[in-house]
């Protein structure tokens, strides 16, 4: 698969980096292993921060300017990565849903990015594009009904959206049948080490979910 970004959101965001990640996964429930770690993990960044510095992060800083640029209050839709984050400085901790769903969390709390995961076989067409959401357009956030993306950033296949950095569409989610996992980072830090992200999600997702054949690239600007 491709990842383009199409030329009106490079120009809100320029700084934007785009990875797009494909592997044969095995998806299962959260095993005690993968379970430790994000408790050790969830410990560690309640004991190191408190509510008012997690915006602050550099890599979710600069998720949050890129919504303000593309025209999207990020106190009202915020980016997965800091959602996460202020349930477990809140004490509510970290949920669990499946091992390839928790990994792409894990993924997303270790990078401080946006990490979007789609059932491959859900997914239309070859390829994906990044842009900004439109008023109007539909879209069905995973356990959050319909959601407004106008001004978001928006992961589109050929028949619409199907992830945005504050959450996915129900339509191409992880379920227990996934066989074949698409994976989006979205890297608005210039900061965020790429390589550093590549090897994360290959150690998470074959470690807990026996991924295989994983394959990546980075987004290219469309015409």
């Amino acid at each position: 698969m491709e990842l383009i970004v199409e030329k009106e959101f490079i120009e809100h965001v320029p700084d934007y980096r785009g990875l797009l990640f494909e592997a044969d996964v095995v998806n299962s429930p959260v095993g005690e292993e993968q379970m430790a770690e994000m408790d050790i993990m969830a410990r560690r960044i309640a004991a190191d921060y408190e509510v008012a510095d997690i915006n602050k992060i550099p890599a979710i800083a600069a998720t949050r300017a890129a919504y303000k640029a593309c025209g999207k209050d990020p106190n009202r839709y915020r980016p997965s990565q800091e959602q996460l984050m202020r349930r477990i400085v809140r004490g509510l901790g970290l949920y669990n849903v499946s091992a390839v769903v928790d990994a792409g969390n894990q993924l997303s709390l270790l990078t401080g990015c946006s990490v979007g995961c789609f059932d491959r076989e859900l997914v239309e067409g070859d390829i994906l594009r990044i842009g900004i959401g439109r008023e109007g357009e539909p879209y069905e956030g995973i356990g959050r009904g319909v959601l407004n993306i106008a001004g978001l950033p928006v992961v589109r296949d050929a028949s619409g959206g199907i992830g945005t950095p504050t959450s996915d569409n129900e339509r191409t989610k992880i379920s227990g049948s996934t066989r074949r996992l698409v994976a989006t980072v979205h890297l608005f830090d210039p900061a965020v080490d790429s390589a550093a992200v590549v090897d994360a999600f290959a150690d998470l997702f074959t470690r807990h979910c026996s991924a295989t054949d994983i394959r990546y690239s980075k987004a290219v600007i469309g015409d």
